[in-house]
């Protein structure tokens, strides 16, 4: 029986979920330790061995585990709390700046106060060097390799730990940079390189210059972690198959990792799309919001038939050009932090009272109003559950706190003051959602909303009814849900060239080889990771714009069409994804259309758990009752006894009128007054419109893959 296990490293805990073929999935928690992260992993390891029935020792559980797909938030945390690497930088002889200048617009265009984001390369560790290419590739200038010597003696005197080497349209001719790090290899073997023709050979420099100094920032940090994780998971007798959970969706061998570290940026929520995407097809769905609520933050995210992915994007307002996961993120979770602005407004966040001291009913010494707080005040925390009753709430301790910081103020009650708390923090979710659906062209009421994280469901109710979304799908692996996304995902590896070129007058037979270049690139790394050839695949995407346009679109190209040279087939695609994003096309005035990079992406499918679908429980859910506990209805916007189901208990068909909730140890779902819910063929807790059962698919065991 294949066991596999994913792991997802947080800020408070690491999240495990086990699969075994054909059996429930299991949870496991355990405190995350953040000095070195895989002595949790392990340590929850241990914890799973011994709750097995017969319990065993780590040393006979590690050996039968199959798969570890872990998802690591260490290249995140290096880049959000600047703990990276001492870096230098090697590029041509004049653009050193460029790092700071970046694209010269200000972020906040109105902003006369908003300050430049600081480089990861301090400037005297930038060193420009002689030697250019032109943007064809052909040398202008031979590079100074003196110049280059002489940086290597500075950054050894400095100390540097990690070189980035990026120059000037080396995407056209890397031999440059090559030369270049031959010489750093020889002089600092030690260092962490990377070399911008290797990991984004693209047009743009700013984003490939930025690109590359993120990933010499991260690498060393990553690679020590790295070897921390392996070497105690070989101790503990563990020798399966190791995969870490990258930015695109998909995973990756440890070397790989190492040598791409900024591949991993969004390891840890990068899960999350994908599961979000298996639970709604559940209904029948091939598209989902997936949103997760965490302590500190809440993503949000976006799958239509697969998960969103964009080419460009930012962490901590540092710049990168790897293809990533679509994925949105605000100060918005159960720490965050109630305040009042200069202006009299209650505010939720973004800074968060974290887990240490945590809420102010943790009773841990944490004396600032947070969400959990006012979700305790209004009646959806039993305060003797919390955790399955782990963890006992101090209910006076968070009125107080309300009191003080934001009823007092405001001259309100706290049961008043804990309602609009809530109402801020599901408005400022809402908000969210919509940066990754109406600002993406998509329409949030057509899609489902997966909600995730210990206290996302509490809230989806809110943001669903703010959005108009129907229907809402809350898995019972909420709590985990981007660790049970990980055991879903491929092998991916993305390729990206920079060919520049108009559709009517293409290189067509350039254009091929480009493609079976990067495709056979793909199939070698994935031969090498074990994958057979029936179960490899590659995806071709165009960057194109219309001529004089600054921005690309990227979009998938019709299959063979560039094998059969349809320039129409590729045009009619790309003004539909155009129209799909900006509203409108231009294929009717005849607008040119020019390629500017072409993009390949190798997967390699993975065997996925084999998910046991529930027998069917009946409709009635009486038998999970637990007893009721006053609460507080927004419809309303009064309290009233609301039926509490266990569920645990709850089997498939079971249905809920709402306003109802339904508590499990890890997770609570809070069923408003304007909705009610059904238990799927998964065991998820399905949330619908009242007046809306046909949105939800029932004794339709065949959807469930």
């Amino acid at each position: 029986m294949s066991l596999k296990i994913g792991i997802d490293v947080g800020g408070t805990f690491t999240d495990f979920i086990v699969t075994r073929d054909g059996a429930e999935p299991a949870i496991h928690k355990t405190l995350s330790t953040p000095a070195d992260p895989s002595i949790a992993v392990v340590e929850g390891l241990a914890e799973i061995a011994a709750s097995q029935d017969p319990p065993q020792p780590l040393a006979a559980f590690a050996p039968a585990i199959d798969t570890i797909v872990h998802g690591t938030t260490v290249a995140t945390n290096a880049v959000l709390t600047r703990t990276g690497a001492k870096s230098g930088l090697i590029t041509t002889r004049g653009v050193r700046d460029a790092l700071e200048m970046r694209r010269g617009i200000r972020e906040e265009q109105y902003n006369n106060r908003y300050t430049n984001i600081e480089p990861l390369v301090p400037r005297y560790l930038r060193a420009g060097v002689g030697g250019r290419l032109d943007r064809t590739g052909c040398e202008v200038e031979p590079l100074a390799v003196e110049d280059v010597r002489a940086a290597i003696d500075l950054f050894r005197a400095e100390g540097v730990e990690a070189v980035s080497i990026c120059f000037m349209n080396a995407f056209a001719n890397p031999a440059h940079e090559h030369a270049a790090a031959e010489l750093v290899r020889k002089a600092l073997p030690g260092a962490y390189l990377t070399v911008s023709a290797d990991l984004l050979p693209s047009i743009r420099f700013y984003e490939r210059v930025s690109t590359t100094a993120l990933n010499s920032y991260v690498g060393p940090k990553l690679n020590r972690y790295l070897d921390q994780l392996v070497g105690r998971l070989k101790e503990a007798g563990f020798r399966g198959a190791l995969l870490i959970m990258q930015s695109n969706g998909g995973v990756v061998t440890p070397q790989v990792a190492r040598e791409k570290a900024a591949l991993t940026l969004l390891s840890g929520p990068a899960g999350g799309p994908g599961a979000g995407l298996f639970y709604a097809g559940a209904h029948g769905r091939d598209l989902a919001i997936t949103v997760d609520m965490g302590g500190t933050s809440f993503e949000a995210s976006v799958a239509v038939g697969a998960p969103m992915l964009v080419t460009e994007g930012e962490i901590a307002r540092l710049k990168t050009a790897l293809p990533m996961l679509d994925i949105h993120t605000i100060g918005a979770g159960g720490g965050s932090i109630g305040w009042i602005d200069e202006g009299g407004l209650l505010r939720m966040g973004p800074a968060s009272a974290g887990a240490d001291p945590g809420p102010a009913c943790y009773g841990k010494g944490g004396a600032l109003p947070t969400t959990t707080d006012a979700n305790l005040v209004l009646g959806y925390l039993d305060p003797g559950y919390f955790a399955g009753g782990k963890m006992r709430l101090d209910a006076a301790a968070a009125r107080r706190a309300i009191e003080a910081h934001v009823a007092g103020p405001m001259g309100l009650a706290v049961e008043e003051a804990a309602a609009g708390m809530y109402r801020v923090v599901c408005n400022n979710m809402a908000q969210g959602v919509r940066e990754v659906t109406i600002k993406r062209g998509f329409d949030p009421r057509e899609f489902p909303l997966v909600a995730a994280g210990g206290a996302g469901p509490i809230h989806s109710c809110l943001i669903a009814s703010e959005l108009e979304i129907p229907l809402q799908i809350v898995p019972r692996e909420s709590s985990v849900l981007c660790a049970f996304g990980m055991l879903l995902s491929d092998l991916k590896h993305d390729f990206v060239r920079t060919f520049v070129g108009r559709l009517e007058s293409l290189d067509w037979a350039r254009l091929a080889r480009m493609v079976d270049e990067m495709a056979a690139e793909g199939a070698r790394l994935l031969a090498e990771e074990g994958v057979p050839e029936a179960r490899r695949r590659a995806h071709v995407k165009l960057d194109c714009r219309y001529i004089k346009q600054y921005h690309e679109v990227s979009f998938a190209v019709p299959e063979a069409a560039i094998a059969r040279r349809d320039a129409d087939a590729i045009a009619r695609a790309f003004h539909v994804e155009h129209e799909r994003l900006y509203g409108y096309a231009l294929a009717e005035e005849g607008t040119p259309v020019e390629i500017i990079n072409v993009r390949v992406q190798a997967v390699g499918e993975t065997a996925r758990p084999r998910y046991r679908a529930e027998a069917w429980g009946g409709e009635d859910a009486a038998h999970a009752l637990k007893g009721r506990r006053s609460m507080y209805i927004p419809e309303t916007k009064q309290f009233q006894p609301v039926p509490v189901y266990d569920g645990h208990r709850l089997r498939y068909g079971n249905r809920i009128a709402g306003p109802a909730m339904v508590e499990e140890i890890t997770t609570a779902v809070f069923v408003s007054a304007g909705y009610d819910c059904a238990v799927d063929a998964l065991g998820s807790f399905a949330v619908y419109r009242k007046g809306r059962e046909d949105l939800v698919r029932l004794r339709a065991e065949e959807a469930v893959a």
